[in-house]
């Protein structure tokens, strides 16, 4: 399996690839800035993660992550309605945020559960 790491910045290079390629109007821009930031955050906020000083630091830290593949995934589905003609490009970056969005769910819960544990 793909470095978790290395999948959201793929993930995230992917994003900004599919952005330069949409054309520029007045709703594309909007959304844009606002998936740049998502995008890259995920990958930004698990690699602060994974320097965490405690589990509840690491939950926080992947709560983060989490909260912003929602919403980069949000914004990819805003953008496919807008742009007919990349659906199919958006909606396998949709998919991928979604698979990235279950592993940082798993990762929080798997967690929770072994602090409970404890």
């Amino acid at each position: 399996m793909q470095d978790f790491r290395e999948r959201t910045f793929q993930f995230a290079v992917s994003v900004g690839k599919l952005i330069l390629d949409l054309p520029y109007n007045v709703v594309n821009k909007e959304y844009f800035s606002q998936l740049v930031r998502s995008s890259s955050s995920i990958g930004a906020n698990y690699r602060a993660a994974k320097r965490a000083k405690s589990d509840a630091d690491f939950i926080n830290k992947l709560k983060i992550s989490e909260e912003e593949a929602d919403e980069a995934v949000y914004f990819l589905e805003l953008l496919r309605e807008f742009n007919s003609s990349f659906r199919e490009r958006i909606t396998g970056l949709i998919n991928e945020g979604l698979e990235i969005l279950k592993i940082l769910f798993a990762s929080i819960t798997t967690t929770r559960t072994r602090i409970n544990k404890n």
